[in-house]
């Protein structure tokens, strides 16, 4: 009888790129078992059919997961024209098939228009839910959901590469953007359809895929070089001012208490590190300038 892996008890980052082929989850789960990890979490899911940076989370990082949530995010994307599909990208079935008859020029002042605020239909073949059931699964059952479009914002568009019926472009967007709708709406603009074709992620956040390890990569490595890949769950929060605490007022933060920091000017959230650098986790200025604890992280 096979003995029960150990999990471990581990906080931290990883910048996974993540492969081609898997979803999100897998690849989370994958590199869970890589690390020998209790707790994990990723910051946004990838399609399968999408690589590239996907922050993941261990442990107490996971606490923070969601400043990545809804941070903006860049992409270069592969669209091939004159072709629909069922789900906008190359894993569904064709819907429809036109001649391309289109201009470089056509195709750069087709992508301007999306610069911007934008409105986009969420697709049906997303993890959105609808009544608790992923509308992925609605679709799959042949269900049409309404669905209200949302604002996003493209913050730029460039075009990297255009070849007959394939272009490239570079994305940098808000967060909630579906860059296989903003594929297919690309196409409609151009008169002759379009899809998804690839897609890589360059970055999330202030974290870029610079840093991005692969599976495959930190599979070769031993444990303790594995460890020193993660970054401090404090990476997910860097962009947060810092405040210092003395020894007293680190232990009465960590029971749940207010605490007084003379002479902190700024307003708002911040990183807070007890004596050593430890990192203790977020808290918020008071009106009445105390400091209250809002999201701990558990210290050893």
């Amino acid at each position: 009888m096979q003995s029960k892996r150990i999990k471990r008890r581990l906080d931290g980052v990883l910048l996974l790129d993540k492969p081609l082929g898997i979803s999100s989850n897998q690849a989370l789960q994958q590199a869970k078992r890589l690390f020998q990890a209790a707790k994990a979490g990723h910051t946004g899911s990838l399609d399968p059919l999408a690589t590239g940076l996907l922050p993941l989370c261990f442990g107490e990082a996971t606490k923070f997961s969601h400043f990545l949530l809804d941070a903006d995010k860049s992409y270069l994307a592969r669209i091939k024209l004159g072709v629909t599909t069922t789900t906008g990208d190359a894993e569904g079935e064709i819907l429809n098939a036109l001649p391309v008859s289109v201009s470089r020029e056509q195709v750069e002042f087709a992508i301007a228009r999306f610069i911007g605020e934008i409105s986009q239909v969420p697709p049906m073949y997303s993890a959105l839910k609808h009544q608790g059931k992923p509308l992925y699964a609605y679709a799959r059952d042949g269900v049409e959901i309404n669905r209200e479009a949302r604002n996003v914002i493209i913050h730029a568009i460039t075009l990297k590469r255009f070849e007959q019926d394939e272009l490239e472009i570079a994305v940098r967007c808000s967060k909630g953007t579906y860059i296989r709708t903003l594929a297919e709406d690309i196409g409609s603009a151009l008169g002759c359809g379009g899809h998804l074709i690839g897609l890589r992620r360059f970055s999330t956040g202030h974290f870029t895929l610079d840093d991005g390890l692969t599976l495959e990569q930190l599979e070769a490595l031993p444990m303790e070089e594995r460890d020193k890949k993660l970054l401090g769950a404090d990476a997910l929060i860097s962009n947060l001012p810092e405040v210092l605490l003395d020894e007293e007022s680190t232990y009465y933060l960590q029971q749940g208490q207010r605490i007084w920091k003379p002479g902190l000017i700024p307003k708002g959230q911040f990183r807070m590190y007890g004596p050593g650098q430890l990192f203790l986790g977020i808290g918020e200025q008071m009106q009445d300038g105390k400091i209250a604890p809002k999201r701990l992280v558990q210290t050893n």
